[in-house]
């Protein structure tokens, strides 16, 4: 770098012009005062000292555009002065910088420890990583041990404050970031968890109301679906006329089939096993097994938490629904979907226009598709099958999801004080 001995002064800096090397000033009068000035024209104030392990450096002092010489000078003399008595501070940035190596970020542990670990061991790996990067994301630089206690309490109520958001989904949130931060401790990454004694927060806003369908509304919809039907097979019988008036190949006739396409059977299947969306869009024919009359849904089809394959019994409905349906594919083979999509003849992923289509028709409101899993499970608990029954179809892992149902049987609790009735009738007499 190309190096000149100048008496500073305002008026001679401010005329210095950058040139296409970075030019370095020194000054006359403060030795060991410098100024740097950039090709961009930045000009900038350093101190070239020597460190007490006898190398030389430079010490930033500021921009030349907001220090004045003489403010640059007074700052060159103090920083030369604690030099001389012995201070280094390149020594305690490097030193400084040792100490924030140690210091783990939350951002830090998840990449460089759970990544791997949470996807390679955990069905739900994907999902917590997307939480824990989509909700703690503020959380992110801050080394994991000063993830108080407090500043999750506060959190949790800004959250609630401004999003509204559920005590039953803020508590999930809080699991997947707890259940991180134990895991780190385990392994003796971290020393301590210090959100371990954070309580959770009560449900009571969580509540949800069981959403079932009732007669009146079964009747319309199974009506509106006979109409949807009807009306493809005209369509289709429309189509063929136009098509045979222009000597063109015939689509195949839907009037002797028993369904006109894959949407009402895929609703009475919903109705009759309270499978969820997913796991009747993932379902394939070998996953049908016709002679002993039940179906599988597999585990990579159900919610992530679930690690097991469920097995539904078929009823005479569903067993008649597929026979049907399956008299009706051109390929069964196993390996492809049962309702495969008509676009692709892969897995299908939506059918949401048809559904609202068909509550539209069939004047049902408040009814999503989740909710036929309700209504499975609300019918079988008004018709008294009991609740571990009931859990066991649903492919609940706890009973705690089932017992939302338990108010639809009030007579099982009447039946059973009813039992002591005699016991009544004995004290009395």
């Amino acid at each position: 770098m190309p190096q000149d001995k100048v008496k500073f002064t305002q008026t001679n800096i401010q005329s210095l012009q950058p040139s296409q090397k970075r030019q370095v000033f020194r000054d006359l009068t403060i030795l060991g005062l410098v100024l740097f000035v950039e090709p961009s024209g930045k000009k900038t104030w350093y101190v070239d000292y020597k460190r007490p392990n006898g190398k030389r450096t430079y010490h930033k002092i500021g921009s030349a555009e907001i220090l004045t010489v003489t403010q640059a000078r007074d700052l060159g003399k103090e920083f030369l002065a604690s030099v001389t008595m012995g201070h280094d501070p390149l020594e305690e940035k490097e030193t400084r910088k040792e100490v924030e190596k140690d210091v783990l970020t939350l951002k830090q542990l998840i990449a460089d420890y759970y990544y791997s670990w949470v996807l390679d061991n955990r069905k739900a790996g994907k999902e917590t990583l997307d939480i824990l990067a989509r909700i703690f994301g503020d959380f992110m630089d801050l080394p994991v041990e000063e993830i108080s206690l407090l500043k999750i309490e506060q959190w949790r109520a800004e959250r609630r404050k401004q999003k509204n958001t559920k005590g039953s989904t803020l508590n999930r949130y809080v699991v997947a970031l707890k259940a991180l931060i134990n895991w780190a401790v385990k392994r003796g990454i971290i020393e301590n968890n210090p959100i371990a004694k954070l309580e959770p927060l009560p449900e009571k806003d969580s509540k949800q109301s069981v959403r079932f369908l009732t007669t009146e509304e079964r009747e319309r919809l199974m009506s509106a679906l006979d109409e949807r039907e009807d009306r493809i097979r005209q369509e289709r019988e429309n189509h063929n006329l136009w098509l045979q008036q222009r000597n063109l190949p015939l689509v195949p006739d839907l009037k002797d089939a028993p369904f006109a396409d894959y949407f009402k059977p895929m609703i009475l299947l919903c109705l009759n096993t309270g499978a969820r969306r997913n796991a009747i869009f993932s379902l394939r024919w070998e996953d049908i097994d016709f002679e002993g009359r039940r179906m599988t849904l597999r585990a990579d089809a159900a919610k992530p938490r679930h690690a097991k394959d469920q097995y539904i019994p078929m009823n005479k409905t569903v067993y008649n629904i597929l026979s049907l349906w399956k008299q009706q594919c051109v390929d069964t083979s196993p390996g492809l979907f049962v309702f495969p999509s008509p676009k692709t003849n892969g897995k299908l992923d939506n059918c949401g226009t048809a559904w609202d289509n068909l509550l539209k028709k069939a004047n049902i409101q408040n009814f999503r598709w989740h909710d036929m899993r309700h209504d499975f499970a609300s019918q079988l608990v008004m018709n008294g099958v009991d609740l571990n029954t009931v859990r066991d179809l649903l492919g609940h892992a706890d009973l705690k999801m089932t017992l939302r149902y338990a108010h639809l049987a009030p007579q099982v609790t009447q039946r059973a004080v009813e039992t002591l009735d005699f016991l009544l009738g004995e004290s009395a007499s």
